[in-house]
């Protein structure tokens, strides 16, 4: 499919709060390092992301742990569109953590402010637009009302503009809204996704909560990427389209509902571009029907 004029505008846009975003984003997670580890030219990312704001998007995910030996994603994004622009949307995470090793650790609710002017220090900001508390998969049966307390002081004294909570479960997004609005859940989701995960994107939707999936073209390949090991049933609804299946894939999460926003990374500028325009990219009943059932759910 045509890439060349379709910007972001093609896929409509949605309500973080009080911030209109367009429902195709960034995710800067590629930026630091490909698959294998190896570091990403600076210069290039960063016309990547100078690149990405030109086709539209207004809405980056980011993260003060997404860094390689060489690379920090934070630094990149700073560098590349500070002054930022005015509806631009940056969106972050906590409770995770790096230390210069690489090593990871999570934080106590009391290091959460640590974390949270971490972020503010690297992307030059005096406040976070929105911050994900990000569940570690121990968590995901357990609570997370120490930490979100925590963020919800935070908010409260100007730090944070909105939250969201990340790898969660229905009950941790009843609990968090208990404690302070939720704008966003952020989990992982794509073509092969459970029943289970189908009504969890629905019911945000029907609580006005926006569905931002992680892994939506990488599937079961987390964050190796995509294996190219497209089923059938994807391979044919490309051809159809004259689309790729990565296209494929981002244009039936799209359209899963309009409170689903997608933030699919890249370091390369010509896949930014195939991103973009998955966006405009219209699947029939029958084709979302055909995907529904393919696949295999990728497991958070």
């Amino acid at each position: 499919m045509t890439t060349e004029t379709i910007t972001t505008s093609a896929a409509g846009s949605w309500q973080l709060g009080d911030l209109t975003v367009n429902r195709i984003g960034f995710g800067a997670m590629r930026l630091t390092a490909d698959a294998d580890g190896a570091p990403l030219d600076r210069a290039r990312a960063v016309a990547v992301l100078r690149r990405a704001v030109e086709l539209g998007v207004n809405h980056i995910d980011t993260a003060a742990f997404y860094f390689s030996a060489t690379r920090s994603a934070n630094e990149l994004i700073n560098r590349a569109l500070y002054p930022y622009p005015s509806d631009l949307v940056i969106t972050t995470k906590v409770w995770p953590g790096r230390d210069p090793s690489g090593n990871w650790w999570w934080a106590s609710p009391e290091q959460l402010r640590g974390q949270v002017e971490e972020n503010l220090r690297q992307l030059g900001r005096d406040h976070l637009d929105v911050v994900n508390l990000r569940v570690p998969r121990s968590g995901e049966t357990g609570s997370l009302a120490a930490h979100f307390e925590v963020l919800a002081g935070l908010r409260d004294a100007g730090l944070i503009r909105h939250l969201g909570i990340s790898n969660v479960r229905p009950h941790h997004l009843e609990e968090a809204r208990a404690i302070a609005p939720v704008v966003c859940v952020q989990n992982p989701y794509g073509v092969g996704a459970s029943p289970e995960h189908h009504a969890f994107l629905d019911s945000c939707g029907e609580q006005g909560v926006a569905f931002v999936p992680f892994f939506a073209i990488a599937g079961d390949g987390r964050e190796a990427g995509a294996s190219g090991a497209d089923g059938e049933e994807v391979r044919a609804v490309a051809r159809a389209h004259g689309a790729t299946p990565a296209q494929v894939r981002l244009a039936w999460t799209l359209q899963r509902g309009p409170h689903v926003l997608a933030i699919p990374g890249t370091g390369n500028p010509d896949h930014l571009a195939d991103n973009v325009a998955a966006g405009s990219l219209r699947l029939s009943a029958d084709e979302m029907a055909l995907l529904d059932g393919a696949g295999r759910e990728p497991q958070p």
